[in-house]
This record gives structure tokens, sequence and C-alpha cells, in this order.
């Protein structure tokens, strides 16, 4: 199982079950993230706690992530990042692009907090 997905009221969940974010896994992380875009989800947060390794193609996904909740008028957040690819996400200058969030607790507040400001006209 590479994904787990969890549909909540205002958002949705994805944790990668792998340890490499790499060529063999993000295709089909970006064709989920397509599907779930295609739903009508507009905030999506990504959970990495189990990866170990992330390489330029997971950086597409995470990036394709990011696209789909923008032009949705959503909020995409990354969360459970270790050392190596926290690095990469750094190094990639990407950490002045996402939502970053240290737990998924934090994760579903800058989504709640960001869905409130579009609902207020803020």
């Amino acid at each position: 199982m590479e994904f787990k997905i969890e549909k909540q009221e205002k958002y949705t969940l994805i944790q990668v079950m792998e340890e490499k974010l790499d060529t063999n896994v993000a295709p089909s992380l970006k064709s989920e993230l397509v599907l779930i875009s295609g739903k009508g989800e507009k905030n999506i947060i990504l959970d990495l706690s189990s990866c170990r390794y992330c390489d330029s193609s997971g950086l597409s996904a995470i990036l394709v992530a990011n696209r789909l909740c923008k032009n949705a008028n959503g909020t995409f957040v990354l969360t459970g990042l270790n050392d190596a690819v926290d690095r990469l996400i750094t190094i990639s200058q990407l950490d002045t692009v996402l939502n970053i969030a240290y737990s998924i607790d934090e994760a579903v507040d800058i989504v709640n907090v960001e869905e409130d400001k579009r609902e207020n006209g803020k």
C-alpha cells in the first residue's frame, strides 16, 4: 500500500506509506492528487512521516499538489518531514513556497485558519 487517504470535513489527508518518494511512487501520487482534486477537494495535507528519501520526481508531485490546491483556491500543507527531506525542500527553496507543518494537528490548524480567512473574505 503506497498511500493512506482520509477524507475529513475540511481537508483530505494523504499519508505516503513508502520509505522513498521517488520515480517509483511519485507518478501514482500525482494521479491520486489529480483524482482527489477532481472530486472537488481543495485542501490537502500530505504527510511524509514514513518517507526517509525524496528525489526530484517526489518534489514534482509535491508541487503538483500545491498547484492543484492553489488553483482550487484551497490550501496545501506538507507535514512529517524528516531531516533529509526537510534539507532537500530547503535547498530547493521550496520552504518559501510551501506551507510546512511539524505535525498533522498543526497542518489541520493551518487549513482551518486559511478556510476561515476565505470564508470571511480576508
